[in-house]
């Protein structure tokens, strides 16, 4: 069983920055993709970054440029770096893993996530 715990969220003015962490333990066959799911108030969940066993990254339009998914296999951990933050980013942000995931260039097209974390809420006020 795997387990994801996030931390880092928080409550951030618009333009501003934060640093979201996921310490990744136990074991599952679906780690060839891990990433960064978020689900606004009254939305439904999606990926917005997530890389690859290989270290290829994807992001969803509407992060690309802005966020930064990084990865460090020696301590287990995944990291994804916000930056030039809007309201509308808004949401909260689970840590996930799972066998399947697709881009074009680094648009992301596909992210089939079977584990996930509690999440950890971000905040962005204008």
């Amino acid at each position: 069983q795997l387990q994801l715990v996030e931390s880092g969220g928080g409550s951030v003015q618009a333009g501003g920055s934060l640093r979201l962490s996921c310490v990744v333990s136990g074991y599952s066959q679906s780690t060839h993709c891990m990433g960064w799911l978020r689900q606004a108030p009254g939305k439904g969940r999606g990926g917005v970054a997530v890389i690859n066993t290989y270290g290829s990254t994807g992001y969803s339009d509407s992060v690309k440029g802005r966020f930064n998914i990084s990865k460090d296999n020696a301590n287990n951990t995944l990291a994804l770096e916000m930056n030039s933050l809007k309201a509308e980013d808004t949401a909260m942000y689970y840590c996930a893993s799972g066998p399947s995931c697709s881009w074009s260039g680094t648009r992301l097209h596909h992210f089939e996530y079977k584990n996930w974390g509690q999440g950890t809420q971000v905040t962005v006020s204008s």
